[in-house]
């Protein structure tokens, strides 16, 4: 694909003008890959074709479904979420609001693993969670927080967690308990600008699509989006090293990628 670079940039152009995606500063390699399997699995033989199918409103829908990456679990880091149990939960607790971002979201189950974590600590109900995504259809599952049973651990090291879960067939469906203090709303980081104040900052695994440019807008919305002290984590593929708002940051936890923001 990369010997049609300059039919790509169309592509992108038209994408973010015609339904106002912006995938332009995405890394270039995954970004190719991506589409030609899209292309691949829909049969779609040139980028000429794929313009026409994404005059289709639920086709662009689906486009950005398999472009945008969606991989997520129930606690899928087990050793992350003690972390924050342990080191970050102290912290948070003695805000009256706790206000936390899942940037990326996918599908949903990260905010309600964390919104079972808060539960435990007796902190859910004085804790606003926000889950943000690029992508409407995930958004939507994530809503419904309607799983697959084969797909759900509902363990925590050795604690058992079935008490949120209710099961119905082969899917097990979110307590609604958990939903009640959890925004779910549509957010392109790429575009838009901060929509709170956060004490907690959650993006793993979507700064690695983005090019360094844009990595480095991102981070300035995080910092604009974060209180003193408050916390920021990107995931073990995730840093700040080469962002120009580093020295804004103090790391906290080298193996789990988490920084304060001390000024």
């Amino acid at each position: 694909m990369s010997e049609s670079i300059s039919e790509l940039d169309i592509l992108l152009h038209d994408i973010h003008e015609i339904h106002g995606y912006d995938l332009r500063e995405y890394s270039r390699p995954s970004l190719e890959r991506r589409i030609k399997k899209v292309m691949c699995s829909d049969k779609i033989n040139s980028f000429d074709d794929l313009k026409t199918k994404l005059n289709d409103k639920l086709y662009i829908h689906h486009f950005i479904e398999e472009i945008t990456v969606n991989v997520t679990e129930m606690f899928r880091d087990f050793s992350f979420f003690k972390f924050i149990r342990e080191a970050l939960l102290p912290p948070l607790a003695t805000y009256p609001i706790i206000r936390i971002w899942h940037a990326g979201c996918a599908t949903g189950e990260e905010i309600y693993s964390m919104a079972i974590l808060l539960e435990e600590a007796g902190l859910l109900e004085r804790s606003l969670l926000y889950a943000t995504d690029i992508n409407y259809s995930v958004l939507e599952k994530a809503k419904k927080g309607l799983y697959p049973a084969r797909d759900m651990d509902t363990s925590f090291e050795k604690e058992d967690f079935h008490k949120y879960f209710k099961q119905d067939g082969r899917f097990i469906k979110i307590s609604e308990h958990l939903k009640k203090n959890v925004v779910f709303t549509m957010h392109n980081l790429v575009t838009d600008k901060s929509i709170n104040e956060f004490n907690l900052i959650i993006c793993h695994n979507v700064l690695i699509y983005f090019n360094k440019n844009l990595q480095n807008k991102v981070i300035d919305l995080f910092y604009d989006s974060l209180t003193m002290f408050g916390f920021l984590s990107l995931g073990k593929t995730g840093t700040l090293t080469f962002s120009p708002k580093s020295s804004s940051f103090k790391g906290i936890d080298k193996q789990h990628r988490v920084w304060q923001k001390v000024h």
